[in-house]
């Protein structure tokens, strides 16, 4: 019997290239970004009275009804946005550890709506405390944007992967 394509020989295996320090230190710091994200939902917690009281200078329409209802909201946006953050950050950590370019793309988009996020908390009715750690948790996503487009991230993230 023929056989065009013998069982016993295999193809070459593509062997994959090791993780350069760049997208190990970025992964690093998106762990560190889990972390941030994690310490937010405390940070928020803990200011909530703060950011109450900025909503209240605001909108002086609102009854005490109304800003209690908005208080409450508030904790349950700051845990639930909390913990998907930091879910996102190490979902896209893992991913790229193991090369994985969506995740890079993923990250990158994702730290553009934070960005987007970030200038209008700025200018949102918040506790002092909650836009400063607004701003280091950018500044967190940006060291880790920063590492993964760097060339030896792009030359590992475009590499052949074994199948």
């Amino acid at each position: 019997m023929y056989q065009p394509y013998p069982t016993g020989a295999r193809m070459p295996e593509i062997e994959r290239p090791p993780v350069p320090s760049q997208v190990a230190n970025a992964v690093k710091v998106m762990y560190v970004g889990a972390a941030t994200s994690i310490i937010g939902i405390i940070i928020d917690i803990l200011t909530v009275n703060a950011t109450k009281s900025a909503i209240e200078r605001r909108s002086h329409h609102l009854t005490t009804s109304q800003l209690n209802a908005s208080q409450h909201a508030l904790i349950a946006g700051f845990i639930v946005g909390g913990l998907i953050g930091a879910a996102a950050w190490i979902i896209v950590a893992r991913n790229c550890q193991g090369g994985k370019n969506w995740a890079r793309i993923t990250g990158s988009v994702l730290f553009a709506i934070v960005t987007i996020d970030t200038i209008v908390g700025l200018t949102a009715p918040l506790a002092g405390a909650v836009k400063i750690w607004g701003v280091v948790v950018w500044l967190v996503g940006l060291a880790a944007v920063v590492l993964l487009w760097q060339r030896p991230s792009t030359q590992f993230f475009t590499a052949p992967r074994p199948s």
